[in-house]
């Protein structure tokens, strides 16, 4: 018997929730589920099959990479030590926060180290934003994406050191690994030496590769890649205005590159395909990758985001005096005469007041909820070219153990499919020895976000048809669906087209005492987990550097309350 699960965001009531989780993630979980016994963690790591002999499964523990002497990971920890030994306030600000994704966490975490007293108002019953997770009837967990933790998110690595959780990453062998579309059944690896230097080891990984890539075809990708090691940071930059495609075909770099390893790495990364996606954010990955040792390395959350991630930032900000509230949607952000942020005003009829504001939001929530005063402010009539892509996260449950897998995330190459990893594999909390778990992306979405959750599993099902094709039948003649989960976001990271980053805002805005923070803002990791927990910390940066004005107007705000209570009595 096959039992259905999904969480859709079109089964919301009204306008406000309508868009804030189709930025987050989806609802209400809809139908019932298959029972699926618990079993306990064991670490496993799976080879691919070969034409010698069986599956072999071996046990091993992949040690954390020494990440601590990198130049981004220091740099990183300098930022996080400025708010533990920056000058306690006189009087601690009260800074009110919308939005408890990573963004939102990472600036009401950092603000209360910096001696303020954070309040995070969340507007569902679930923390993490993109991050989200639900737990359904069987116990069993359903995210909002599959999330991968890279050797190159410094800031990230230090907010878990910071936290004591670095022991809840599951680092995975150093591989990139690309399922075969002309070989059903079969995977091409880059396998990263642990004994080279970056970017040695990269481009040993790429040479040593033949299956995907021919000689004559590296060698034009590398001479096109060139003025990008040369120009660096300025060369990245300036590439925002090229799509993938525009800018390999100006490099001269043959079309089958693109085919091969860019629609997949596009997809990854922005949930688009290289005809639409901008250059410079593959060459900030590239770069990322290749100048360090451990960049393109990767970690799974060993169990759901908001109870393993985000419940540890939680009890941090309680821990110093803040607070976090769930189920607190923002209606309307309330402005004084000259028009500054006078208040929160909540769903629930309540009204939340500040020293300063944070919107933590993804950036069509913001639009959305923007006072009509502030629409012809240059800095937020920019807002209006960025834009949420759509994606789609499917789960699906087997009623057995798949074998033509590994304990990695895999990029499929599929025309409908991104990337997707057996969770039953990949991580502790959600093991189990006897059935498979495959979650996966379905990107690019736009076309299918409407559509029935049964056509996307349909679809689903003929794309796995083709990764497995000795077990999983569109049919279900071979392995069997015992249940699925089904999360669609219409809105999710905005879409890094071409021309977007002059649109990108900083955190300080023009208006006093109002701020943002969200992988939209402008930082350099751009739409990641990275860049939403840098963009926090940018974020508590410009308050704690504007505290001696944030305190004043908060002084003056209160004196005019007095004398106004004092002539109307």
């Amino acid at each position: 018997m096959v039992v259905f699960g999904n969480v859709s965001a079109a089964n919301l009531p009204y306008q406000n929730g309508f868009l804030e989780a189709l930025s987050s993630g989806g609802c209400e979980l809809m139908g019932h589920s298959f029972r699926v016994p618990t079993f306990q963690t064991l670490k496993t790591r799976t080879r691919r099959r070969s034409s010698a002999g069986p599956l072999q499964v071996v046990c091993v523990d992949i040690p954390r990479p020494e990440l601590e002497n990198t130049v981004n990971f220091l740099e990183a920890a300098s930022l996080s030590a400025s708010f533990r030994s920056a000058p306690r306030p006189a009087k601690p600000l009260k800074v009110v926060i919308a939005g408890a994704g990573l963004a939102g966490l990472s600036t009401a975490k950092y603000l209360a180290d910096a001696g303020h007293k954070p309040l995070l108002l969340e507007a569902r019953d679930v923390l993490g934003g993109k991050i989200a997770a639900w737990k359904d009837e069987d116990g069993d967990w359903y995210e909002t994406g599959l999330h991968i933790f890279f050797g190159a998110y410094p800031n990230v690595q230090n907010l878990f050191g910071e936290l004591g959780i670095n022991d809840r990453l599951q680092w995975k062998e150093h591989s990139m690994i690309f399922a075969m579309p002309s070989k059903p059944g079969e995977f091409s690896r880059f396998d990263f030496p642990d004994v080279l230097p970056a970017p040695l080891n990269g481009i040993w990984a790429i040479l040593r590769n033949n299956e995907m890539l021919t000689w004559p075809e590296k060698i034009k990708f590398a001479i096109g890649l060139l003025p990008a090691m040369v120009g660096g940071q300025a060369y990245v930059e300036a590439q925002d205005g090229l799509s993938v495609k525009e800018w390999m075909e100006k490099q001269g770099v043959p079309e089958r590159v693109t085919d091969e390893v860019f629609i997949a790495m596009s997809k990854a990364l922005n949930f688009i395909n290289p005809d639409e996606l901008s250059m410079q954010c593959i060459l900030i990955a590239l770069n990322r990758f290749l100048q360090e040792k451990h960049g393109s390395k990767m970690a799974f959350l060993d169990g759901n985001p908001p109870e393993r991630l985000c419940m540890p930032i939680v009890d941090h900000i309680r821990s110093l005096g803040g607070e976090v509230q769930l189920n607190s949607r923002i209606k309307k952000i309330d402005l004084n005469n000259d028009g500054t942020v006078k208040s929160f005003l909540l769903t629930n009829g309540s009204t939340v007041e500040g020293d300063a504001y944070v919107f933590a939001a993804p950036v069509d929530i913001l639009k959305l909820l923007l006072p009509d005063p502030w629409k012809e402010i240059p800095y937020f009539k920019k807002l209006d070219k960025l834009v949420g892509v759509p994606v789609i996260n499917v789960h699906i449950w087997f009623d057995r153990k798949l074998k033509n897998t590994y304990d990695h995330l895999l990029f499929s190459r599929s025309n409908l499919l991104s990337v997707y990893a057996d969770m039953s594999l990949t991580c502790k909390e959600y093991y189990d020895p006897n059935r498979s778990m495959l979650e996966l992306v379905f990107a690019p979405a736009e076309e299918w976000i409407s559509r029935t959750d049964s056509d996307i599993i349909d679809a689903t099902m003929k794309e796995l048809e083709k990764l497995f094709p000795d077990e999983i039948s569109a049919d279900q003649s071979k392995a069997k669906i015992l249940k699925y989960h089904v999360v669609k976001t219409p809105r999710s990271v905005y879409k890094t087209i071409p021309n977007c980053e002059p649109c990108r805002p900083l955190q300080r805005s023009p208006i006093q005492g109002f701020y943002l923070a969200g992988d939209y803002t402008k930082q350099k990791y751009l739409a990641s987990m990275e860049g939403a927990v840098l963009s926090g910390k940018f974020c508590s940066q410009s308050i704690v550097q504007d505290y001696e004005l944030l305190a004043a107007s908060g002084s003056r705000k209160l004196s005019e309350a007095t004398v106004s209570s004092s002539s109307s009595s």
